[in-house]
Formats: C-alpha cells, sequence, structure tokens
C-alpha cells in the first residue's frame, strides 16, 4: 500500500511514518523542503528502511500542488491509497501571516495536490484548537458550532479544516488531537508545548521548597492532554477501517484532568512541592476586559509581568488556556478503537517519563553557556578579602576561568603568599594592599583600577569583620560596632560606589555582596555583625531598584556559617557543622552564573518566614540558643574555664539542626 504525507518530518509525522512503515510492503512518499534533503539518511535509519520504502518528494507548502514538479506527479497518480496532511505551524507565537500561509493556503494547496494525483482517501491532522474557545462541549460531529477564534492559531486551524469539509473532492477523514506531549513510554518530545511551559516553575520550586512542604497554586478549566504513541496508533488504526470517511475524530482523552491536578501531576514527578491550596483563576474573569488590559498596559505592571513570563519561559497566550473552557466528547474515537489495546494512559503513569526526558534534553538552561567560564573569560573580576577563606577558594575558581583576577587584602605578606601560590599552580592573580576601611586608601585603589583595567566588571566584596560578643558585654565597647560598621558597611559601600560608574558607562556589571544567614535568622550575639551586614542589605536592594534597567546586577548571598580564620577564635565552632572555604566559594560562582537576587539556605529562609510569621515563636528559639551556647573565651568576657568550651550533648543536638547557624 502506498501512502504520501505532508510533515513527515516532524514529531507526530515521522512516528505516523514510522508505523505506516511497519505494515508489509507498504511505500510512504513524503514531503520535503530543499533544505531537509541532507536529512534524508538521518529519517531512514530512523524509520528502519531503503530508498525503495521512504521516497523523499521535493515542496513547498505554500506553493500551487505544494509546489510538486509535474514528472513526480505523473509517477504517482492514481497509485497513492492514503494521503496524510500533517504540515502545519503549531506555534502559538507564530505571526498572524506566517500561519496563514501555513495552515490555510497550505492545506488549500495540498487538498489541490490529492485531487490532482487522484488519491483515495485524504486525512487532515487538525487539531482541538478548531473548536476555538467554545463554551461546553464540543462533539466530533460540530464545526461551525466553534467560537472565540480571535486567537490566529484557533483561527487558521479551522479555516484549514473548513477548506476539506467544503472544498475537497477526496473522500476524508479529520483527526483532532488534544494537546500532543512526549512518548508514554519514553517520554521522547521534540519542543516545549502545553503543560511543558510550566516545567521551569515547578523546577524553580523544586529548588527553593522541599517537596513536602504544601504550597498555593491555581486552579482552571480542563485541560486535555494526550501522549504521541496514543495519537499516532489512534490514527493509523481509523485511517484503515472502511466505511468512516467523511468523519471527525477526536483524539482526545476522556477523563481530561484540571489544571492544578495536571500541575500537581508533574510536581510528584519532579519530586517538587505539589499545591495543595489552589485558588480557581475564573475568579478573575469578573473583571471586565478592557480593565484588564488597560492594566497590563501600565509600565511597571507591563515590566514585570514581562520579566516573570521570559524567567518561567511563558508565552504570552497561556493564559487563554488557565480557564479553559471547552471538552471534548470522543464517543466516535472510544467506538472505533473499542476492542483495541489503543487507549490514553492516565498520566500519573508517565509523567516521570515526560518530565526525566524534558530535564535532559530540552530545559532550556541546558542550552545555556552556565559554565563559570562563560561568564568570567576575559573580564575584570574583583574579590576583596582574597588572601584566605572564602575569598581566595573564590578568586581561585575565577582565575581558573579565565577571568583578569584581582584580590585585595590588609595584609601585604598574606597577599604575597597567595600570589605565589596561585603562579606555581599556573594562574595569575593581581594583588593591591588596600585596608577598605581607609577612604584615601579605597579613592587610589579605584584610580588604578579605572587606568589600568578600565574598571571592573564583576565585584564580590567578600572582605569583613566578625565580633562574637553578646550585648551585655558590650556595654563598655561601642567600638566593636563602629569598626565593625567601618568595614562591613563603610568599606564595601565605599568601594563599590567607586566602582558603579565604570559599570554604568559600560552599561553593564554585577555586584555580589557576602552577607551572612544572621541578617535573616536575626542570630543573638552577633548583633554588631549582622548590623552591619544587614545595612548594606538594604542598601543593595536600593541600589538594585535603581540600575535595574541600566544592566547591572546586585546579588546578595546569606552565607551560613563557615569555616574561615575569620570564627577561629570561637573554639566551639570547631565541633559544629560548617561549610568550607570551597563550598561557600561555590555559592558565588552560582551567584555569578545564574544572577539571582539573592541567595539563602532552606534554614535561612525558614528563618526569616519564622520572624515575619511568628515573631514571638522566633524569639523564643533564638533566646533558647542564645542562653544554651554561652560568649567564648576569645569574647574576653567568659567566666567559664577552657574544659566547659566542650559542647554539651544539647549543643550538639541543637547545632546539627540548625546546621549553619551562627550562635
Amino acid at each position: 500500500m502506498n501512502y504520501f504525507v505532508t510533515g513527515a518530518t516532524g514529531f507526530i509525522g515521522k512516528r505516523l511514518v514510522a508505523k505506516l512503515l511497519a505494515r508489509p510492503d507498504s511505500v510512504v512518499y513524503f514531503l520535503v523542503r530543499t533544505i531537509e534533503l541532507q536529512r534524508i539518511d538521518e529519517f531512514r535509519n530512523y524509520w528502519g528502511v531503503d530508498s525503495t520504502r521512504a521516497i523523499p518528494v521535493v515542496g513547498d507548502l505554500t506553493q500551487p500542488n505544494l509546489g510538486v514538479v509535474q514528472t513526480e506527479i505523473r509517477k504517482m497518480k492514481g497509485k497513492i491509497t492514503h494521503f496524510f496532511h500533517l504540515a502545519a505551524i503549531y506555534d502559538l507565537n507564530a505571526s498572524a501571516e506566517d500561519q496563514q500561509r501555513a495552515n490555510v493556503d497550505g492545506t488549500r494547496n495540498t487538498v489541490g495536490l490529492a485531487e490532482t494525483m487522484a488519491v483515495k482517501h485524504f486525512h487532515l491532522v487538525s487539531s482541538i484548537a478548531s473548536a476555538g474557545l467554545f463554551e461546553g462541549l464540543f462533539r466530533e460531529d460540530m464545526f461551525e458550532e466553534a467560537e472565540n477564534l480571535e486567537n490566529p492559531y484557533f483561527r487558521t486551524k479551522h479555516d484549514s479544516e473548513g477548506i476539506v469539509r467544503k472544498e475537497c473532492r477526496v473522500p476524508w477523514r479529520i483527526y483532532r488531537p488534544a494537546i500532543v506531549v512526549g512518548d508514554s513510554r519514553t517520554g521522547e518530545m521534540d519542543k516545549i508545548d502545553g503543560p511543558y511551559y510550566f516545567f521551569k516553575l515547578i523546577q524553580k520550586m523544586r529548588r527553593l521548597l522541599p517537596s513536602w512542604m504544601p504550597t498555593i497554586g491555581i486552579e482552571g478549566g480542563r485541560i486535555n492532554v494526550v501522549p504521541v504513541d496514543f495519537v499516532v496508533a489512534a490514527m493509523d488504526h481509523i485511517a484503515h477501517l472502511k466505511n468512516e470517511d467523511g468523519k471527525c475524530f477526536h483524539l482526545t482523552d476522556p477523563s481530561p484532568m484540571r489544571v492544578g491536578d495536571l500541575l500537581n501531576s508533574f510536581a510528584r514527578a519532579a519530586h517538587a512541592p505539589q499545591m495543595t491550596m489552589r485558588i480557581n483563576a475564573a475568579i478573575f474573569g469578573f473583571i471586565p476586559k478592557h480593565i484588564r488590559k488597560a492594566l497590563f498596559a501600565l509600565t511597571p505592571i507591563r515590566r514585570i509581568r514581562n520579566a516573570v513570563m521570559k524567567d518561567l519561559g511563558l508565552p504570552d497566550s497561556i493564559f487563554e488556556f488557565i480557564n479553559y473552557p471547552t471538552r471534548f466528547d470522543c464517543r466516535e474515537t472510544l467506538r472505533v478503537l473499542k476492542g483495541t489495546e489503543i487507549a490514553v494512559p492516565p498520566l500519573d503513569t508517565y509523567a516521570w517519563r515526560l518530565w526525566d526526558y524534558w530535564e535532559r534534553h530540552l530545559d532550556p538552561d541546558l542550552f545555556i553557556d552556565y559554565s563559570l567560564r562563560g561568564q568570567v573569560d576575559g573580564k575584570v573580576v574583583l574579590v576583596t578579602g582574597g588572601s584566605s577563606g572564602i575569598g581566595k577558594a573564590t578568586i581561585r575558581k575565577i582565575a581558573e576561568a579565565g577571568a583578569i583576577a584581582v584580590t585585595i587584602a590588609r595584609d601585604g605578606q598574606q597577599l604575597d603568599e597567595t600570589r605565589a601560590e596561585f603562579e606555581a599552580a599556573g594562574l595569575k592573580l593581581i594583588t593591591h594592599v588596600v585596608d577598605i576601611a581607609s577612604k584615601e586608601q579605597c579613592d587610589a585603589f579605584v584610580k588604578i583600577m579605572d587606568e589600568q583595567h578600565g574598571g571592573v566588571d564583576i565585584l564580590v566584596n567578600n572582605a569583613g569583620r566578625s565580633i562574637r560578643r553578646g550585648i551585655e558585654n558590650s556595654f563598655d565597647r561601642f567600638h566593636d560596632y563602629e569598626r565593625t560598621m567601618e568595614v562591613n558597611y563603610f568599606g564595601a559601600l565605599r568601594l563599590t560606589m567607586g566602582l558603579l560608574p565604570g559599570m554604568i558607562r559600560k552599561k553593564k556589571g554585577m555586584v555580589v555582596n557576602i552577607s551572612s544567614i544572621g541578617v535573616l535568622t536575626n542570630a543573638p550575639r552577633f548583633s554588631a555583625y549582622v548590623a552591619s551586614k544587614a545595612a548594606m542589605d538594604a542598601w543593595t536592594r536600593c541600589a538594585a531598584s535603581e540600575f535595574a534597567d541600566r544592566h547591572i546586577d546586585f546579588t546578595t548571598i546569606n552565607m551560613p556559617l563557615v569555616k574561615t580564620p575569620m570564627i577561629s577564635p570561637t573554639k566551639l565552632y570547631e565541633q559544629v557543622p560548617t561549610l568550607t572555604p570551597e563550598e561557600a566559594a561555590l555559592l558565588v560562582v552560582d551567584a555569578i552564573i545564574h544572577k539571582p537576587v539573592r541567595i539563602a539556605t532552606r534554614l535561612g529562609i525558614f528563618g526569616a518566614l519564622l520572624h515575619s510569621l511568628m515573631p514571638k515563636v522566633a524569639q523564643i528559639v533564638m533566646n533558647t540558643s542564645f542562653r544554651m551556647f554561652p560568649d567564648s573565651i576569645a569574647a574576653g568576657q567568659s567566666k567559664k574555664p577552657a574544659a566547659m568550651q566542650t559542647p554539651s550533648a544539647d549543643q550538639i543536638a541543637f547545632t546539627q539542626i540548625m546546621r549553619g547557624m551562627h550562635f
């Protein structure tokens, strides 16, 4: 049996051709554009046949008779039993003109070729989109009843189906697949479409929150989703049945899921939090359309909406499907499939395969250079306090990634040792002795950077001072607050303010501030340190708002406890779980690569939420820890002997539970 297929190289078409070629003695002629000829061997290998069974026909969907030359038409005339038309634009973001040419004009040209070749059966693969946004149940025998066809995709799919119904003189059958997702057996898919648009949101939720945490989501209409293997098997079976011409078949799920349930299926597959509390999106329907349009025209709302949509990879048209109003009757399809094993499998049985394939092959992040080298190679990167600890580990990773690595510190000898260590490893490190608490030294350094390097592309404010001492033991040590503020706030601010003009001139730049988890949790005994870091955090939030349209990014890292020389005077920390400097440096790398507004551990986020939602409970928790852990001998006020510095069982248990918290 001979077949002719348009769209044979597409996602559905390629699988349909494989199904047709599985039939004994079948031959498939398939339409290809000239630029696709070089891929013919690839297609034949996929189908597992040679040139005698898969025969390319060069043509163009937008030309009369699809641009097929007369000699080819004469060869095929009267020999084609089944003509399948799948070629179309399935992109909701495509222009109305392109969709008109491909979907409507292309269908008319295809019908003309089928009639010229005198084929016996014509099969149109339409879409449930041909119903528009019909309110209620849309049956397989309905067509003219379609409504709300303003969307170009809906309109062109409806009009192309109308051409077949009204103009085609060849016996025809029409198939309306639902939203087609990947193969239920392998998860394979070729593009992001339908529910896949929400995968990035689910992925972000998984990274932010533990899987057991309930979240608030949306509830909407019923979204009809079917796997590609069901669509192909159903079309192949129905096409070869007798006495079914002139009919339409809905290749849909008889029991479609609501938006919230569908998203939760994928959330479970991704081990992400599920939306246990849902807001029905229909409640927003009371807002008149012209008012919604006016609101989204406001510059702040438009920019926020565009930023969120871009970040999540959502197309504007996605909102049309949240409250999808149409349900599809598929009794004709169920009738002809009765007695076969062809049926729509429950989504929960294969959602994990779709998710796994997407995350391995389709996640947009896979196609972006998210390597550190891709972000810093050849750029001037300054990390303050790079002679030890977090700064040293960070500037090393940056130097290894090909950046012009620069660091400053107060101790010239340590800087020389660090530079020599880098040189021994084949890395170049530019060092300057600078005390950021000194206005004169900072100003001189900024001038040097402007003259020698044209400024700085990325600034990491890492240098800092930490003091662990309770307020009650600090009444006569006001200078602790002054000197901590001088370094952690004024010093970092002085340097940032000096380097920002250069970033403004370049119209790009980044500032990463190493803050503390204590800012989120209000850690006791660190009032001087936390207050200084909180001041820089607040300034950074203001600056980020002012420079959002200048392509200058700001990231705050609320760093948990890190085992560095800064905490070495407190012997208690030798028994407390901490990050290594190398682990902390990876957080800085993540900030440079992804440029988030804030990086914080789950514990830090939980602490901030606790202080916001239940401040009294948060105070009790922190006060308990405060009394449980005394000031250290290094604080100069402890009256306990050194032996008492060994952690008790309660202290060890508490620190394990509150891993990374400052005490």
